[in-house]
C-alpha cells in the first residue's frame, strides 16, 4: 500500500539545491510505502540498518525484524518480555541488536543479540527504584550509553564498551543538576543520540526549560542549553534529536497532548548544540521524531501523530508532506529511511 506524499514536498525539492544531496542530484524518495507489520503494537522503538533491513521495538514486549524490505516482518521478541514495553532499540546490522525496555524500577532492561533475535540475553535490570530508562545510543559496535531520568538531582547513565554485553553506572559528578521536574521522553528513542567517537546529546522536557545537554567525551562530563521548544510542563519539551556531524542538530517536540497547540515545535543548532535557533517555519503540531535524510547537508524528516514534515534547508523551514500518524523515523547510509508509530504502522521511504 502507497501513501503517497503531497504535491508540497514535490515543490519543496524541486527548489532545493541539487548538491544537498551528495549524490549529483538524486532527490529523496516521495512517498511512504506501508507495510503489514501483523500485529497492532505501537513502535516507538525503531533501527534502519538498510533499505532491506530494520528493527523494531514496542508495545506487548514486541521486536520484529525485515530482511526484505518490509515485504515480511519476523516476531524475534525476547522470550519472557510480553509483559515490558520496549522504547529504543540499536542495530548494527541483520544480526546484532540492542534494544530497551522502559518502566519504574525492574521494568528497565537492556536486552541483546547476536544471531538476528534467535536468542537474546538479558544484560541490564535496573534495581533502583528512583529511574527509568528513556533511551540509548551507541558511538560504535562496542561503546554506548543508556540514560535514565533524574537520579538524586541528575540525569543517570549508563555506560558499555563491549557492545551491549555488560553495563556499569558512569559517575554523576560531570552531570549538571536537573530542574525541578525535568525528565526525557521515551517517546521516539531519539532522547539520546550519538555522532562520531566522542559526541551525543541528550533531550530533556518537563522543566522550566526545555534543555538540550551535550558530552564531548562519552557521558563523562556534560553541558546544558536551554532550547526555544515549549517548555513548563510535564507534557512539553524536546522529544528528538539529530545531528548529521558533531556540529549541525535538529531538535523536535512541542507539547504532546492532541488538544494543545505546538507553536514552536522544532529548532537548529550550527555549533554542536551550545546554542538553539527556533525555526523560522516550524511544523505545525507536535513532532517526536526526526532523521536526516542520507548524504544530505540541508534535508530532513519529522514525524508525529498527525504528519510527516520535510525541511530542505537544515530545519529552518518545515513543509507537511503526509498526515499518517507515526512516532519514530530512522534513516540507513544506503538511503533506506523508514518510519513506525501505533497499531503496527510502519513504512519505508520510496522513491
Amino acid at each position: 500500500m502507497a501513501v503517497g506524499l503531497c504535491a508540497a514536498v514535490l515543490a519543496a525539492l524541486a527548489v532545493a539545491p541539487a548538491q544537498a544531496y551528495g549524490d549529483g542530484g538524486k532527490r529523496p524518495g516521495s512517498h511512504w510505502r506501508l507495510t503489514d507489520s501483523g500485529t497492532d503494537a505501537r513502535f516507538r522503538g525503531l533501527a534502519a540498518v538498510s533499505r532491506n533491513t530494520a528493527w523494531l521495538a514496542g508495545t506487548q514486549g514486541a521486536v520484529l525484524r525485515t530482511t526484505d524490505g518490509g515485504a515480511h516482518w519476523r516476531d524475534v521478541s525476547p522470550p519472557g518480555a510480553a509483559g515490558l514495553e520496549f522504547r529504543d532499540i540499536e542495530a548494527f546490522d541483520a544480526r546484532r541488536a540492542v534494544a530497551l525496555t522502559i518502566g519504574e524500577g525492574e521494568d528497565s532492561r537492556l536486552f541483546r543479540t547476536g544471531d538476528g533475535g534467535a536468542t537474546w540475553t538479558e544484560t541490564f535490570r535496573n534495581t533502583d527504584s528512583r529511574a527509568f530508562y528513556d533511551c540509548l545510543t551507541f558511538f560504535d559496535h562496542r561503546h554506548g550509553l543508556a540514560m535514565s531520568d533524574p537520579v538524586d538531582g541528575r540525569f543517570r547513565l549508563l555506560s558499555t564498551s563491549d557492545g551491549g554485553r555488560s553495563w556499569s553506572v558512569l559517575p554523576g559528578a560531570g552531570m549538571p543538576a536537573a530542574q525541578d521536574g525535568e525528565a526525557g521522553f521515551a517517546a521516539s528513542g531519539q532522547c539520546l543520540v550519538a555522532s562520531g567517537p566522542h559526541d551525543v546529546w541528550l533531550a530533556t522536557g518537563g522543566g522550566a526549560h526545555a534543555r538540550v545537554l551535550h558530552s564531548a567525551d562519552r557521558g563523562r562530563t556534560w553541558s546544558a542549553t536551554d532550547t526555544p521548544l515549549p517548555a513548563g510542563d510535564p507534557a512539553r519539551g524536546v522529544f528528538a534529536l539529530a545531528f548529521r556531524d558533531r556540529t549541525h542538530g535538529i531538535a523536535v517536540g512541542g507539547d504532546y497532548r492532541a488538544d494543545q497547540p505546538s507553536p514552536r515545535a522544532a529548532a537548529v543548532s550550527g555549533d554542536g548544540g551550545r546554542t538553539w535557533t527556533p525555526a523560522a517555519e516550524p511544523p505545525p503540531a507536535y513532532r517526536s521524531g526526526v532523521a536526516w535524510l542520507p548524504h544530505s547537508r540541508t534535508a530532513a524528516l519529522a514525524v508525529g501523530p498527525t504528519g510527516t514534515d520535510l525541511t530542505t534547508d537544515g530545519g529552518r523551514t518545515w513543509t507537511t508532506v503526509d498526515t499518517g500518524s507515526y512516532d519514530t523515523v530512522d534513516c540507513a547510509p544506503d538511503r533506506g529511511c523508514w518510519a513506525a508509530g501505533e497499531k503496527g504502522r510502519v513504512a519505508r521511504l520510496e522513491p
